[in-house]
């Protein structure tokens, strides 16, 4: 038999999370409205247009940063509660920083105003990232959004992944993927992710036992859902194991858990309420609840 989530526990653990994941759950799984969704989203905005305030729960400085307008973007596309105005004055604040080559930087040096994750670490120069690059440019070509920042991401995305051979991380390989999806240029993209897709199993970024220990990256994490562009790349018995492992995972809490450090019990209890989502959301999208 399958595994499936218990949605009242679920329920139950976020009654303790943050508004946000608690607005997101309704709107995911109870037919709630998508303006309390967008209103808590705001709540994150600064007066430049971008995000911060922890968005992003391992980067805790109320200074806007590129991770925090991925993540906002990021939920508002879950959630179905895109608003126009908050992604535009998002991505006029993206634009007037933006790196020389286009797109968007890893994260800022005003990372230092507040508690960060010590992983997180502003590179000198202020270069693009395809990370936080790939990821919003993925969203705003999902919902047809034209802004010229999009145009010089969409150069440098190009440029990125024709030099890719060697992936540093499997973070870089979210930003690749997320742009790939989503590109108009369907027949570059599918040209493209047959060459660089394949990286994910080659250079060992994907971690294919569900029971591995330690940080580690599943299949589910690059290819959510049965239309993600990297589904393709895992057969269905892989894909069924780590939805039982995923299913299992759940805690007697009714929450679940990262598997990388815990550096802040403020982080931790923002990323288990905002993951617990997740894990549901997908779950639910693999016929699994």
């Amino acid at each position: 038999m399958k595994k499936t989530p218990d949605f009242d526990a679920a329920a139950d653990f976020l009654a303790g999370a943050r508004v946000l994941d608690r607005r997101v759950f309704e709107r995911l799984f109870s037919g709630g409205p998508a303006a309390p969704v967008r209103d808590a989203v705001a709540a994150y905005r600064n007066a430049d247009g971008g995000f911060g305030h922890a968005l992003e729960p391992d980067l805790r400085t109320a200074a806007s940063q590129p991770a925090a307008v991925e993540m906002a973007l990021r939920i508002m596309d879950l959630a179905d509660a895109w608003d126009e105005r908050l992604v535009r004055d998002a991505i006029d604040w993206l634009a007037a920083i933006a790196p020389a080559e286009g797109g968007t930087t890893f994260v800022l040096p005003t990372l230092s105003q507040g508690p960060h994750a010590p992983w997180w670490v502003a590179p000198g120069g202020n270069p693009a990232s395809p990370i936080q690059t790939g990821q919003i440019a993925g969203l705003l070509y999902e919902h047809h959004f034209a802004h010229p920042w999009l145009d010089g991401a969409t150069r440098f995305m190009w440029s990125a992944i024709d030099e890719l051979t060697e992936p540093e991380n499997g973070y870089v390989m979210f930003g690749v993927l997320a742009f790939l999806e989503h590109v108009p240029d369907r027949a570059r993209a599918e040209a493209a992710f047959d060459r660089v897709g394949p990286l994910l199993l080659s250079r060992g970024l994907v971690t294919l036992d569900p029971e591995a220990a330690g940080e580690t990256q599943s299949p589910l994490d690059f290819a959510p859902l049965p239309d993600s562009i990297a589904r393709r790349l895992f057969d269905q018995r892989t894909i069924e194991a780590h939805l039982d492992h995923l299913a299992a995972a759940q805690r007697d809490d009714g929450g679940w858990m990262f598997n990388w450090p815990a550096w802040s019990p403020a982080a931790e209890a923002d990323w288990r309420g905002f993951l617990t989502v997740d894990a549901l959301r997908v779950l639910r999208g693999n016929g699994r609840a």
